[in-house]
């Protein structure tokens, strides 16, 4: 099979894990990158930046960006007017027999939502497109539980790339419980408030008024510092999916988390492998009370964790989760 991946030539989360995810599939020859994106293919900017980085493959992509473009489909890769703009160049080009596919990873639950709120005409330009040819798959991140979509639509959220993680996590922790994070949404900050005055929140820099920009942990040091949490919170932000929600798993951690209002398959199960408090934060503090002291549970959830991420939400099960879901 081989892949036409229109793509933003810059840092786009889903985007970039299925990238890496198709590579490790069906091999960057058979991958038609569409403007060629360096950012695949050297380590442009630290993590999370490099989401979409796969070492060793510069070779093989310039091989499929010189050869003949014969295609078996189309992944229109990011709901950004930059990705727009470049699939409304070639629309007409695409044999009929030829499959398209739409991931929307933007924040907005409505499809291609994002862009109304991004710069330039992109969301005009996408209506005029589809209306000349409908999309025939749409893989959508805020895949909201209680709205309809089309027959078409499919849920696809975030995972996380284990190439990613660090060689040395920390072996032993250093904080108790921790959220850092900026306040994109009132719950945050309802967090950041209930929490800032208690446990080792105010030292390990839990605490109100953070700037992305001025983050003292950035790269995979942050994800080493995240790993070194007895306890790691998840809320939602622009978007109820975040990398957070998938990296403390990931990283072997013990996470308290929100319930998200979005289809995830194979979701995490309460008591098993995550803890979910009350929407209310009502009983936030008395689970982190009850887990700090509970250090056998904390661990053996954290430990389920770990393994299912490995078994259901890498890059490669995102992946396939559109190459099962158009082939079907």
């Amino acid at each position: 099979m081989k892949v036409l991946y229109i793509n933003r030539p810059n840092s786009d989360y889903l985007q970039d894990i299925i990238y890496t995810g198709l590579v490790k599939l069906i091999g960057a020859q058979n991958i038609i990158e569409y403007p060629w994106n360096i950012r695949f293919h050297l380590n442009h900017r630290p993590y999370p930046k490099n989401l979409g980085q796969v070492k060793g493959e510069l070779f093989n992509s310039l091989k499929a960006k010189l050869s003949p473009h014969d295609y078996d489909i189309v992944i229109v890769a990011s709901c950004h007017p930059d990705t727009i703009q470049y699939y409304s160049q070639i629309i007409k080009e695409i044999p009929p027999h030829v499959k398209t596919i739409f991931i929307d990873g933007g924040d907005m639950p409505e499809i291609a939502g994002d862009l109304s709120i991004t710069k330039g005409n992109g969301k005009e330009l996408y209506n005029e497109l589809i209306s000349y040819r409908e999309f025939d798959y749409i893989f959508k991140r805020e895949y909201l539980l209680d709205a309809q979509y089309d027959k078409n639509v499919y849920s696809l959220p975030f995972g996380f790339n284990l190439d990613h993680l660090p060689n040395n996590l920390n072996q032993k922790y250093k904080y108790d419980v921790a959220f850092w994070a900026v306040e994109s949404d009132p719950i945050r900050t309802k967090v950041l408030e209930l929490l800032e005055d208690k446990y080792d929140c105010k030292e390990n820099g839990t605490t109100r008024n953070q700037v992305m920009k001025k983050y003292k942990r950035k790269g995979k040091f942050y994800l080493e510092e995240l790993s070194a949490c007895k306890i790691g919170l998840n809320f939602r932000g622009g978007g109820w999916d975040t990398l957070r929600f998938w990296e403390i798993p990931a990283l072997g951690g013990f996470m308290i988390s929100q319930k998200l209002n979005i289809q995830i398959d194979h979701n995490f199960t309460d008591g098993k492998n995550i803890i979910y408090c009350e929407n209310d934060l009502s009983n936030l503090t008395e689970l982190c009370d009850y887990y700090l002291t509970h250090e056998e549970k904390r661990i053996n959830i954290a430990h389920n964790a770990k393994k299912h991420i490995e078994e259901f939400h890498t890059d490669m099960h995102r992946a396939k989760k559109i190459l099962d879901t158009i082939t079907v």
